[in-house]
């Protein structure tokens, strides 16, 4: 069984919408794109190659998937990330299988989540999942995503699409790695460990 991780950038409040720029995603007139840009700074490429020197497939919503193909294969190569989005297999949600122009590019069939289930059961890398709020959320509400790893910037949005919905379904997760930046982002690593325990103070 392989593994699902959901990568993000993340405000405090949630917000994962156009973290890299102002055309990125600017869908329901969003307002702050590109608000992650101001904090970059090693440390975090640092831990973004970390996660890609690990084998990887992606599994992307439409949105983010069009995103993606429209800059990807435009980048020359040579730069690191770009090989290898461009070479690994990309599976896709989508209602439109036919207009997927992308290198190795593959639409999901059916059911979202029985798709998901399937392609995990499948030999092969881990999956990788990047933006795509809607994917996500849906994933979450059927326990589906083994791994986050979050970088939680110290801003809140306000507005904008979010990376958790009120549908997810209960889970706790084990913080396995954790570090500071210099600007302040929060680099953390959470691991599914099982159901969410409740109890009151008096047994504390």
């Amino acid at each position: 069984m392989r593994k699902l991780t959901v990568a993000e950038h993340i405000s405090l409040d949630g917000v994962i919408q156009g973290p890299g720029g102002p055309e990125e995603d600017p869908s329901g007139e969003f307002p702050l794109g590109g608000w992650t840009v101001p904090y970059a700074d090693e440390a975090i490429g640092q831990d973004l190659q970390d996660m890609f020197s690990q084998p990887f497939e992606l599994l992307l919503g439409r949105r983010t998937y069009d995103i993606w193909a429209a800059y990807w294969p435009h980048v020359k190569a040579g730069n690191a990330i770009a090989d290898q989005f461009n070479s690994v297999p990309k599976h896709v949600a989508t209602h439109r299988p036919d207009t997927l122009g992308w290198h190795n590019s593959h639409a999901l069939q059916g059911d979202l989540a029985d798709a998901v289930r399937a392609l995990k059961r499948q030999d092969g890398a881990d999956l990788l999942t990047w933006g795509s709020s809607d994917l996500v959320r849906q994933l979450l509400a059927v326990g589906l995503v083994d791994e986050f790893r979050l970088m939680i910037y110290p801003v809140v949005i306000g507005r904008g699409k979010r990376l958790f919905g009120d549908n997810a379904q209960p889970s706790s997760f084990t913080m396995t790695r954790s570090a500071r930046t210099a600007s302040g982002v929060l680099l953390g690593r959470y691991t599914r460990s099982g159901e969410v325990r409740t109890g009151t103070f008096e047994e504390v």
